[in-house]
């Protein structure tokens, strides 16, 4: 195979595992993979696809541009150590689509240029579990997915009807979902799918042909779950699209109450669930733990909650502190501030005089229709929030921060915010147990 110098690649290694084959070989971090017997690797997919033979010979180029050559005999899907600079070893994909209910284009201005990067790449729904259209996807893309067996695959795919589709995503490409979708089905592939629904637009009956479509390929594709429209007060020039009320959310509940009942009988799986933030705005009671079996979709907010109160209540069970005089704040968004209230009360009952408030933080950044957690500023937190000097603690939920760094959407720093409050700020995160221990460490303190 021919070579020429690729020093432009993005193939750069950042680090090499310590006692790995790779470190063994004596790869550095700057040094560059150019292939894996004899093939180039263009992105992360090839290279995890070429790796998992028991015979490799890859070829790599220092620093200093010279070639090295190894021969390696391994176990089969053992990796051999390396960790790239751009985990992808490529640029992300671009969404191409102009969706109607894009949360990205509801975005006020002047906030990080990152949030405003609209990803759609199958590569990070098999690395990471993000959800993805398939609309910027060509025909060796899907063959690609096919031919390397890359699952599972998380779909964003809101209706089955083609024209529908094309109407909501605004993308001549997106009415062929169902058609590749079931080419998936045929190649064995796993698959997740979401739907996002907007009242009026593709619910009650074409939520049922979309469910009835994507069930008939069961079981490659394992679930589907259905989450609410967001909207912002920053919709100028957008669509004007309605919102989730008690009403609608009870009987959105109610038609996939009785799909479920159907795929149940017929499958075995409930296989369609409404995300939790229906079961919020309805005012209906959360499903018991069964329910959700082994909680597919847990990431699309599917059972969050029903899991959150389930972990607490085991871990409650081995408290010892009977007793306290503690004040404790807990903020959260008002989505879920009546069940975070039954949380803490839970908590109260096995430590007498231990006080539990709740606070929901209305989203002044994003508009009062955003009652998430996970979209809470900093600014409104701290706003709304002063004036508890008699609270001890003041917990937030880890998901009001960036995923990989601890700062708020509107670029406040969880430091900053701890300065703004005195020290008192504990970031806590989605997890029952954990919530309890971070709880019971302040009551020790």
């Amino acid at each position: 195979m021919e070579i020429t110098n690729i020093r432009e690649s993005r193939n750069i290694i950042e680090d090499v595992v310590i006692g790995s084959i790779a470190d063994e070989l004596g790869i550095d971090p700057g040094d560059i993979l150019v292939s894996i017997n004899d093939v180039p690797v263009r992105d992360v997919i090839d290279y995890r696809y070429l790796i998992s033979d028991e015979l490799l010979d890859i070829v790599i180029e220092k620093k200093d541009g010279e070639l090295w050559e190894f021969e390696i005999e391994k176990d089969f899907n053992e990796d051999i150590g390396i960790i790239f600079t751009n985990p992808l070893i490529d640029k992300a994909k671009t969404c191409q689509n102009k969706c109607m209910f894009c949360f990205i284009d509801q975005l006020p201005p002047n906030m990080r240029d990152t949030l405003y990067f609209k990803d759609d790449d199958s590569r990070l729904s098999f690395l990471q579990g993000n959800f993805i259209t398939m609309t910027n996807m060509n025909e060796d893309d899907i063959q690609r997915i096919i031919d390397y067996k890359l699952s599972p695959i998380n779909v964003s795919v809101h209706t089955t009807n083609p024209e529908l589709r094309i109407k909501m995503l605004r993308n001549k490409k997106a009415g062929t979902i169902f058609d590749t979708l079931k080419r998936f089905h045929e190649a064995g592939l796993e698959m997740n799918c979401q739907i996002v629904l907007v009242p009026g637009v593709n619910d009650g009956l074409e939520l049922k042909r979309t469910i009835s479509d994507l069930s008939s390929l069961y079981p490659s594709i394992n679930s589907v779950a259905v989450v609410p429209v967001g909207i912002t007060k920053y919709r100028d020039g957008l669509d004007s699209l309605e919102i989730y009320d008690r009403e609608s959310a009870s009987k959105l509940i109610e038609q996939i109450d009785e799909m479920q009942h159907e795929y149940l009988e017929s499958h075995g799986t409930r296989f369609v669930f409404a995300s939790d933030e229906f079961y919020c705005v309805s005012g209906k009671e959360l499903p018991e733990h069964d329910f959700y079996e082994d909680f597919p979709q847990y990431e699309n907010g599917v059972g969050l909650l029903r899991s959150f109160s389930y972990e607490l209540v085991e871990a409650l069970g081995g408290i010892t502190v009977t007793q306290s005089d503690k004040r404790l704040l807990i903020a959260t968004g008002k989505l879920a501030s009546s069940f975070m209230k039954s949380m803490s009360e839970m908590i109260k009952d096995k430590i007498s005089g231990l006080k539990i408030d709740v606070i929901p933080i209305k989203n002044n950044f994003f508009g009062e229709t955003i009652t998430v957690s996970g979209l809470i500023t900093g600014g409104d937190l701290v706003d709304q929030v002063k004036g508890s000097e008699a609270y001890d603690a003041i917990f937030i939920p880890k998901s009001m921060m960036k995923r990989d760094e601890n700062i708020f959407l509107d670029n406040m720093t969880f430091g900053q915010a701890n300065d703004l409050l005195m020290n008192r700020l504990r970031l806590v995160p989605v997890d029952g147990k954990e919530f309890l221990e971070s709880i019971m460490k302040e009551v020790r303190s």
